[in-house]
Parts: C-alpha cells; structure tokens; sequence
C-alpha cells in the first residue's frame, strides 16, 4: 500500500519542523565538496515542501542556516548564499503556484544584503497565499531567540511599558520570532543524529521527535511519510495520564 495511504488526514501534525542534515556526509562520502551536497538538497525541500502542501499540513519549518553556522570555512558560507539567492529565486514561482506562503525567522539582518532582498521579495510575493505557511530560519538559534527576547522584556520594563509582576511563559512567547506560529508538533532531524542543535529551544518542549538515518539530500516524500505515520502512531499527554490525555482530544 502507498504510504501516503496509511496517513490520517484529521491526525496530520499541524506544524512540521525539520533540521536538515547530512549535505555535507552525502557530499564527502561521494568524493565532492560539501556545497554538492547542499545544492542536491534543493530537491529535498522541493518535495517535502510539495508533499506537506498536498497532505494539508499548515506550517513546516526549515533550519536552513544557524548562528553557528558563521563559523563554517569562508568558502562554504559564501558558496551556501549563493546558493540560497539561487534557490529561492527558482522556486518562488513554483511555492506562488502552489499556493505556498514563505516567512523566515532569525536574525535576518547577519544575512547578506541580496539574499535579505531576495528573501523579502519572495515573502511579499506569496504573502497572499492561503496554502501550506513555509517557514525557513535563517541565521537562528534558539539560545539567540530567547536571549533577544529577554533583552526586549527588560526594555519594556524599563521604559515603563510592561509591568514586571505580568511576565509569564504566555507573555515571553509574545517576543519570540515564532509568536505567530503554532509549536510544532514533529520535529523530524535527518543523518541519524540525536539532538536538536539549539533549535526551536523554547517551542519543542512537547513536540515529538523523529530521527531519521536518511542523509538530507536522499530524503524524498516518503520519508516524510514515514514520520507522520510514526508521529500518529505515538500517545501525546502533555504531563497528563493516558485517560486524561484521551479526554481531552475527543473535547477538542
């Protein structure tokens, strides 16, 4: 049977976050340069983009680029923005068509200054879109989103806007990157590592997580599939017992 069978449709994730990793394993062990492995990696987002627009998925995340990953080789980062430049001026039209609408989180201003222009025009391009929210986080980290954060909260505090004895996890989410976007539900992380990387530190405090040994650029649609039905397959309780958990889908 096709996997894409076996999906519930009424139990689909709502928001999908993915680390993508493994372009430069795929890329080394093939005798080529890391960037290889990013540019075949194109092909990767194009078709879980394409399937969890298709499954009516609301929101998916991509960790394209982190704080950290500045202190990659000179070479590598300027070849991965060129990269990004090129990749998203191919696909705008395709994400336009297929009624994609694009965002980024991070802290956008690091990014070189045509790919900030690129990026935003793209974002203006599909905002009016009403499809699958494509979320790419660009220049993140999730140390930095809570630290910026914070930094505001005292801010406010200071000028006198916000009154200290308010501040509560409701309100410190207001100051995230990600205060429009649900949490995600899965986060999937491909190349078989174990870890979120200072991703999304605050948002996956009840997401479930899926590690897959599939290097980035071989994950293909199917993948995705797999994830999601592993995903339905699982007890969410949030802290509750199972009997409470249950009660509180069927009221939902």
């Amino acid at each position: 049977m096709d996997l894409k069978e076996l999906i519930i449709r009424e139990k689909l994730p709502r928001h999908i976050a993915i680390i993508m990793d493994g372009n430069g394993r795929w890329a080394t062990s093939r005798g080529n340069m890391r960037v290889f492995g990013h540019q075949n990696g194109v092909e990767s987002v194009r078709q879980t983009v394409e399937a969890a627009g298709e499954l009516g998925v609301e929101y998916l995340t991509l960790y394209a680029f982190s704080t950290e990953n500045w202190n990659r080789p000179r070479s590598e980062v300027d070849a991965l923005m060129g990269l990004m430049v090129n990749a998203i001026q191919d696909e705008t039209e395709n994400l336009h068509k297929n009624n994609v609408r694009l965002s980024a989180i991070g802290e956008l201003d690091d990014l070189p200054e045509n790919v900030r222009k690129q990026l935003q025009s793209a974002i203006d391009y599909t905002a009016q879109n009403t499809g699958l929210n494509l979320v790419i986080a660009l220049s993140y980290s999730g140390r930095w989103e809570i630290t910026s954060a914070i930094k505001k909260i005292v801010e406010d505090v200071k000028s006198g806007n916000l009154d200290a004895e308010t501040i509560n996890s409701c309100l410190l989410e207001t100051y995230l990157n990600t205060y429009t976007i649900p949490d995600p539900e899965l986060l999937i992380r491909t190349s078989g590592e174990r870890r979120i990387s200072n991703f999304m530190l605050w948002q996956l405090a009840y997401t479930e997580l899926y590690f897959t040994p599939v290097l980035w650029p071989d994950f293909r649609k199917k993948d995705l599939y797999e994830a999601i039905i592993d995903f339905q397959r699982r007890d969410r309780r949030f802290g509750r017992v199972k009997e409470q958990a249950k009660a509180v889908t069927v009221n939902n």
